[in-house]
């Protein structure tokens, strides 16, 4: 009786040992994907934060002449350097603005409602 309950007690700490490892393992990982969701959300709001309203005198002709051919007809607002890149705000008929992201050669990256998103960093 004494030898079956030593080799049962064996056995459950060799269960134990070989499953341990293995949720170790998978708390590690959930761990690191949680640390990197975490770590790209800042690093993306960091970034964004970046945007700072310069003049128009102040950005190259290429990119003045894409957002005037993008804009067709309408008024830009203002102008805002984000690294690298321009972003022209546009003020569309039906009353929204429209932000237009270029790089330094005046191709055009992204369009984007720019109402929404100063909307946002209000609160």
């Amino acid at each position: 009786m004494l030898l079956g309950h030593i080799l049962w007690f064996g056995f459950v700490l060799r269960v134990r040992q070989r499953y341990a490892h293995a949720m170790k393992t998978r708390t590690l990982i959930a761990v690191g994907l949680v640390a990197a969701s975490l770590s790209i959300g800042i690093a993306a709001q960091a970034n964004e934060e970046k945007e700072q309203e310069i003049k128009a005198a102040d950005v190259p002709a290429a990119v003045q002449k894409a957002a005037e051919n993008e804009a067709k007809g309408a008024k830009i607002l203002r102008w805002e350097k984000e690294g690298n890149n321009y972003e022209a705000v546009v003020a569309k008929k039906n009353g929204k603005q429209v932000g237009i992201k270029m790089n330094a050669d005046g191709k055009v990256l992204s369009k984007h409602n720019e109402s929404a998103e100063h909307q946002e960093k209000k609160y």
